[in-house]
């Protein structure tokens, strides 16, 4: 495997033809057709100037063999001097419209990609790096542009030895056709580089993704890889990502780096034998002076173009390679498949799972013939070991990830059937890590519920131990919290994430609470912002505090994806089963009863 291992296709990559590829850029700039129409008016002047010059110093040329004088030399440096201020003028028109053009549908692919990568569910991010993710929506969809503007580089030059081989023509057919003879050569070394360059372009890109994949969890897990004294690790595994791609993008480098001096080498043949063919001609009087001179200046205007098709043929690959990535991500299949979107008025919060099943993958079955009632209202407490499926429930009804046998009814509607923007709206859920984005507190406990006044934050703030867990924030509500909230204790992160939902105010509230220990003050102040989400909503809780646990109307115990015991907590105690052993080893230390009798211990 070497360095590309590790290199492959992602599962949602697609392979499209050039000239998919090419009719779906094209729709892009249906939006920038008076730009376009402007562009291309500037390209055939730039094409028609272009190939004016050798004919203007060719008629020059024999003017000056004829009659030389000194107004004729003026002459030949007016003309030339106009012509080289026409195509600087016309040149800069030229880019400025196709910039802009360009501009605008990077801007609007990238915006695309984005929404498309935003919308897809959780299973696609648990499959995908996001650090690859982010690199087609920014890396590839800038390259796309890069593409955009060498196409246009190209095609002004293409008019350009059009015109300039209409001239060869009529001024000598016979060379003229030497030429064109020349060309399939050219070609056909060209195209071999075609396949070529699209392999290790695409490789090339990967190679950078996987870059981008390795410093971005290397920059969100430094905390814990300083921690644990890791710093040489992480560089490690940078290092492998980054000399991988080196080695692939030197080798991309070489075999681009071989196109340009091939065909170059190779018309200066065809030009060599052009020159020595017109030159005999000129001196046995076939031609003039003047048009074997014209045909020595075309031969480089004509050629050039033709050899920068050519070359940049690498350079269109890569972008077209870009493009390709782009759409495959635009293009991606979503897992969770809604057969409908009906409106979802204001849910009552009944949740009915049907028998059942899901799995993440084929070989990780979660829940068999899985069947719970949650009555609207029902504040449903979910206990059990890790693995014993009590999460998927939560990311089921949160509509995260697809099922594969069974029903899942809200409220007796299928949730397949429902409008998802609109259900999730009243769907709050806090899980056991809470994310906060930089910015404000207030910002944060506003993402749910935009137009939230302060007044009312403030308000629903002093009902949790009298607001002052605010009073630990340096500037209240306009604490600036930190990348991920790290500048907030773990316990202030939970206060701010349960504030974010009540000023929601959801049918339907998922609370994977966290297992990190807090203090009793804060853990109390925690109950309290519970309290007032549990009274409004459906409420499901993945609980790891005896406190969350006693509070609920109903405690399921699960284990390996099956209820087998439910219950409140003083009557599943007295079973003696699986809660009660649960109870011993997790709860049981929690509870006030425990610790006086620690104490007690102690004092003795």
């Amino acid at each position: 495997m070497g360095f590309f291992a590790g290199l492959d296709d992602e599962k949602y990559d697609r392979q499209y033809t050039d000239r998919v590829l090419v009719s779906r850029m094209i729709n892009y700039f249906n939006t920038q057709v008076s730009r376009l129409v402007y562009a291309s008016i500037t390209i055939i002047a730039l094409a028609v100037i272009g190939a004016s010059l050798p004919v203007i110093v060719s008629r020059i040329v024999d003017l000056i063999q004829k009659q030389p004088s000194t107004s004729a030399i003026a002459w030949v440096g007016v003309a030339l001097v106009g012509v080289a201020v026409g195509l600087w003028g016309l040149n800069w028109l030229r880019r400025a419209l196709i910039v802009r053009a360009v501009g605008d549908v990077v801007l609007e692919m990238r915006t695309r990609a984005f929404r498309a990568a935003a919308e897809h569910d959780l299973s696609f991010y648990d499959q995908f790096s996001s650090g690859r993710i982010v690199s087609r929506i920014t890396s590839d969809t800038n390259d796309f542009g890069q593409l955009v503007v060498i196409i246009t580089d190209v095609v002004s030059q293409i008019f350009q030895a059009i015109l300039i081989a209409v001239v060869l023509f009529r001024t000598e057919w016979r060379l003229a056709l030497l030429l064109i003879g020349f060309l399939p050569f050219i070609f056909a070394i060209a195209s071999g580089f075609r396949v070529l360059a699209r392999r290790v372009t695409k490789k090339g890109m990967k190679a950078m993704s996987d870059v981008n994949a390795a410093i971005k969890e290397t920059i969100s897990g430094i905390s814990i890889a300083k921690n644990f004294r890791q710093e040489a690790s992480i560089f490690q595994s940078f290092d492998e990502s980054n000399q991988q791609s080196y080695h692939v993008n030197v080798q991309r480098g070489l075999i681009l780096s071989l196109v340009f001096p091939v065909l170059n080498a190779v018309g200066g043949v065809f030009v060599g034998v052009l020159v020595y063919v017109g030159g005999l001609s000129a001196a046995e009087g076939l031609v003039s002076i003047g048009a074997w001179y014209l045909f020595i200046m075309s031969l480089d205007q004509f050629f050039f173009p033709v050899l920068n098709l050519t070359s940049f043929w690498a350079q269109i690959q890569s972008g077209l390679s870009a493009a390709e990535r782009v759409f495959a991500l635009i293009d991606a299949d979503p897992n969770v498949i809604q057969k409908e979107t009906n409106d979802v008025p204001r849910l009552k919060g009944e949740i009915h799972f049907d028998h059942m099943h899901f799995r993440y993958s084929d070989k990780e079955p979660i829940l068999t013939d899985f069947n719970l009632i949650i009555p609207p209202g029902e504040t449903l407490a979910l206990v059990g070991h890790t693995g014993a499926g009590k999460s998927s429930i939560a990311k089921l009804i949160a509509r995260f990830y697809e099922f594969q046998q069974g029903n899942l009814m809200i409220d007796g509607r299928d949730i397949r059937t429902l409008d998802l923007s609109q259900y999730r709206r009243q769907l709050g859920i806090v899980s056991q890590v809470p994310f906060l984005f930089s910015g404000t507190v207030a910002e944060n406990i506003r993402y749910a519920a935009p137009g939230v006044p302060e007044e009312e934050m403030l308000k629903l703030a002093r009902k949790i131990g009298d607001g002052e867990w605010l009073e630990t924030l340096p500037e209240g509500l306009h604490t600036e919290v930190g990348e991920r909230g790290n500048r907030l204790s773990m316990g202030q992160r939970q206060l701010v994430a349960l504030m974010r939902v009540l000023v929601q105010n959801p049918a339907i509230f998922i609370l994977d609470e966290a297992t990190a220990s807090v203090d009793p003050f804060t853990e109390w102040q925690i109950q309290q912002a519970l309290n007032l989400i549990l009274k409004n909503s459906t409420s499901i809780l993945i609980a790891h505090r005896l406190s969350t646990v006693k509070a609920a109307d109903r405690i399921v115990v699960m284990q390996k994806g099956t209820i087998i015991e439910e219950g409140s907590h003083d009557g599943l105690l007295k079973q003696n089963g699986h809660y009660a052993e649960l109870y011993n080893t997790y709860f049981r230390h929690q509870s006030l009863a425990y610790i006086e009798q620690v104490k007690e211990m102690v004092n003795k």
